[in-house]
């Protein structure tokens, strides 16, 4: 009988690691990625401004 019992502690392991992974790999509805793209596009433009200020005609020798 205490066998059947250390049995069931990797039983129910294995029943919660289901359930986990079953909510974890859900399909969500995502807003896409329209934010993260605009946000990323505004620091490439703002490292571009930032790059060019910083070279001016006058510091080239």
């Amino acid at each position: 009988m205490a066998a059947l019992a250390w049995l069931l502690i990797p039983f129910m392991a294995a029943i919660g690691a289901g359930l986990w992974g079953s909510w974890a790999g859900r399909n969500r509805k995502a807003a896409g990625d329209g934010v993260e793209l605009a946000g990323y596009t505004r620091f490439r433009e703002a490292m571009e401004r930032s790059d060019t200020r910083e070279k001016s005609p006058s510091d080239v020798v």
